[in-house]
């Protein structure tokens, strides 16, 4: 369970990028973040995973308020936290096994890290998300020499890999032909069911989110201005998200 109280971010520069934000997440859910750019919705995920620090407020998971974290138990939290990015972050003149295997890093001291010195059940884990995506023909292929859509599926394997909790997808659509997104977003919803683990997307496609998603979170303006399943999305309500006519929750 994720609890969200009061989440605020004001940025160095003065922008406000969330305004007292409050959101509950069982276990297991699949959401679709929706709203438009610059509304709130990376910050909001980046806060739970601690890329960036609130500014006030608590979230709580799994018992824990992790805005309190530090040091070594801000690393342990993170292991738990699959994050795919937009614009893949992976080491492109490394292989695909190699760019999967850093999903084990969390697990192990720094130094067996950087020397690569994973054991047989990181390999054969690493090997199975690998096939998971599709993927089990490019493992010793570097990912430079990838297509994008290939990148994103190997950041989702990379993901896997840390066996977490959360997954969080920050528009991982964005960068890739539309064509792809029913791939990248059908590997996150397999994962989703496969082993329960909870999945937030931001999604700036609507259909998207109306095919993959059951509940809906929307953010306009650095507030959440709507928390409700996916079939309460009508037209009317669209437009008021999308313009910032809703009040906020």
């Amino acid at each position: 369970m994720i609890s969200v109280k009061n989440l605020s971010k004001t940025f160095p520069d003065g922008t406000q990028a969330l305004k007292n934000v409050s959101v509950e997440i069982p276990d297991g859910d699949f959401i679709a973040i929706i709203g438009l750019s610059g509304a709130g919705k990376s910050t909001f995920l980046r806060c739970l995973n601690r890329l960036n620090n609130p500014s006030q407020g608590q979230i709580v998971v799994n018992g824990q308020n992790i805005v309190s974290l530090r040091g070594r138990n801000l690393q342990k939290y993170r292991r738990t936290v699959g994050f795919i990015f937009q614009q893949f972050n992976l080491v492109t003149r490394l292989s695909v096994l190699d760019n999967v295997l850093s999903g084990r890093l969390g697990y192990h001291p720094t130094w067996q890290g950087m020397l690569g010195l994973f054991n047989d059940e990181d390999k054969q884990l690493a090997k199975n998300n690998i096939k998971k995506v599709g993927l089990e023909e490019k493992e010793l292929t570097r990912v430079d020499s990838l297509s994008g859509g290939q990148q994103q599926r190997v950041a989702i394997a990379r993901a896997m890999t840390q066996k977490p909790q959360l997954i969080l997808a920050d528009e991982p659509m964005a960068s890739l032909d539309p064509r792809l997104s029913d791939v990248i977003l059908g590997l996150l919803k397999d994962y989703n069911e496969e082993q329960g683990v909870t999945v937030l997307v931001n999604i700036h496609v609507l259909e998207l989110a109306k095919r993959y998603a059951k509940r809906v979170l929307a953010f306009n303006k650095g507030e959440l201005v709507f928390d409700g399943p996916v079939t309460a999305l009508d037209s009317a309500l669209e437009e008021d998200i999308y313009s910032g006519s809703l009040e906020a929750l």
